[in-house]
């Protein structure tokens, strides 16, 4: 979901080198600084939403150890590569990362992140304690370079205006009988620019039954042949799901592929118009994503003391009640017993509104999938543009 904050806010009118660090000692004999530091953060995920106030709260309960928070935003393929240069010079000038899988996996696999678990992990909660089960399962991807900050269910859902479509389509079958029926009326968006995109593309192997989920070139046979024959009836792929949100609010669509964020927060906004309504696919299972909080390699240990504490403080009950925020990662919390009655009054008026009853069925009882590993994900997105997308995205 990392492209997300860009395109709405497009929609609404507008998106120290190694060597000095050493091993780092562990947390008992990090030393935090007699004077208050500045933080810098940069945000390739769009999680700020769900974060900032709690940031903000952090500072102003300890305004002795952190003066300043700076919250900057930027591409996640572009940030692991300023890392490295920064950390090759020596001048390391971002503190915190905030990332989704994207730059997550991208800074593992360049040696990037500090390892924060193997190092670290008495100074933070014990994860598995405090995680909810698909936040754990995604911790795991993070191999303890990560912590996971913000978790949701994600989908793949089907998300339509009842008024065009009067029976929504409730398997694959049916989807596909509905596209034949009303040519370039469903839409979806590119998987690697968009989240609902690669999340529906990872999701119909589950749904499907093909042989290898985990394999997309390899495992997918029923996959791409349902990729390929629906795309006859779909006019483009958009390079992102701000545009599928833009074409069913305006009518131009009448089915489009969503996520649980992706459904409330356009309609919050008036993107979408509020009477929208999803529907999910028979055997579907969620395939879930979470944000990240990583940290580069090279800073001081008075920083990186800092930075436990600031991360010790994110993953407590009342900083993760804010990352409701208005159903953008929804529901958002990644730690166990945060109910939405936690969450801010503005929080609690746009769920109540814009939320689904429904929801809490299908987290409690459909089954979690992680999303693939980065090398069969980036594959995936290969085969997808080549032998899907090549002559119809724009």
């Amino acid at each position: 979901m990392t492209e997300f904050k860009l395109s709405r806010r497009g929609l609404m009118g507008a998106a120290a080198g190694l060597a000095t660090l050493g091993t780092n000692r562990a947390f008992a004999q990090l030393a935090m600084p007699k004077d208050p530091v500045t933080l810098n953060i940069v945000d390739v995920a769009g999680n700020l939403a769900l974060t900032q106030k709690a940031f903000e709260a952090y500072r102003k309960a300890k305004p002795n150890v952190v003066s300043k928070f700076t919250f900057t935003k930027a591409p996640a393929p572009e940030l692991p590569g300023k890392i490295k240069a920064q950390q090759d010079a020596g001048r390391l000038d971002i503190d915190m990362v905030l990332t989704g899988t994207d730059a997550l996996a991208a800074g593992i696999q360049q040696g990037l992140w500090l390892d924060l678990l193997g190092q670290h992990a008495a100074a933070l909660p014990k994860l598995d304690d405090i995680y909810l089960k698909g936040a754990a399962m995604m911790q795991t991807l993070a191999r303890g370079q990560g912590v996971v900050c913000a978790y949701y269910p994600s989908g793949p859902l089907l998300e339509y205006m009842p008024d065009k479509v009067k029976t929504a389509p409730t398997s694959v079958e049916e989807l596909l009988a509905f596209t034949k029926q009303n040519p370039n009326k469903f839409l979806y968006a590119r998987p690697a620019n968009s989240g609902p995109g690669r999340t529906f593309m990872m999701g119909l192997p589950y749904i499907l039954g093909d042989s290898n989920p985990k394999d997309p070139m390899k495992g997918w046979d029923k996959t791409w042949a349902y990729l390929k024959e629906l795309g006859q009836n779909i006019e483009y792929y958009p390079t992102g799901t701000g545009a599928t949100m833009k074409e069913l609010g305006e009518g131009t669509r009448d089915i489009i592929v969503s996520t649980t964020g992706w459904d409330i927060n356009p309609r919050v906004l008036g993107v979408v118009p509020k009477e929208a309504k999803i529907t999910t696919l028979k055997n579907f299972r969620w395939v879930i994503d979470a944000h990240y909080m990583v940290v580069p390699k090279g800073l001081s240990n008075e920083k990186v003391a800092v930075l436990l504490d600031v991360m010790k403080f994110m993953l407590g009950k009342e900083a993760q009640a804010y990352t409701y925020d208005e159903g953008y990662f929804y529901p958002g919390p990644a730690v166990k017993d945060v109910p939405l009655s936690m969450a801010p009054a503005e929080s609690q008026a746009a769920i109540k509104e814009f939320g689904r009853p429904e929801y809490e069925k299908l987290i409690a009882e459909v089954p979690l999938e992680l999303p693939l590993e980065p090398e069969p994900m980036v594959a995936a997105f290969r085969r997808w543009d080549e032998e899907i997308g090549s002559k119809k995205t724009k």
